[in-house]
């Protein structure tokens, strides 16, 4: 019997271009998760982010941590039915150039958690180094 957690295409609503999670790998429902993504080299914005330097846009870390964000509060009673979109972002952060093919290690724990909104803070890693870190707010909506 496997332990694997589901696969993110199966529990949040992100799809391919805009889908930045490739697995998580650890859950506490509502609470709190891990998980990674590794962005390929054939990613279309790297070709002009930049020529001759490719170099994962900051904006993009941060898209990857709201992501494991919403497969956490997705898996938790308060947001069955709804999809989590961003509310905003503060204290975003961003500490070293991720490359492509650089595994992004994220974590994510919730900090306030209703029915209709919630708070979390973030971080993404490469090679145990802190990538990127930021708060986020998030709101639900029906579905």
């Amino acid at each position: 019997m496997s332990n694997a957690l589901p696969a993110p295409i199966d529990v949040i609503p992100h799809r391919d271009p805009f889908l930045f999670l490739d697995e998580v790998t650890e859950l506490d429902p509502g609470v709190s998760a891990k998980g990674f993504w590794v962005p390929g080299e054939d990613l279309p914005f790297f070709a002009g982010h930049f020529p001759g330097r490719p170099t994962l846009p900051g904006v993009l870390m941060a898209e990857s941590i709201a992501q494991l964000g919403a497969y956490a509060v997705l898996h938790g009673e308060s947001f069955a039915g709804k999809i989590p979109l961003f509310g905003g972002l503060d204290k975003a952060k961003f500490r070293r150039q991720v490359l492509p093919g650089d595994r992004l290690d994220l974590e994510l724990t919730v900090t306030r958690l209703s029915a209709r909104a919630g708070k979390a803070s973030g971080r993404a890693l490469v090679g145990g180094e802190v990538a990127c870190s930021c708060d986020l707010m998030f709101v639900g909506v029906d579905v």
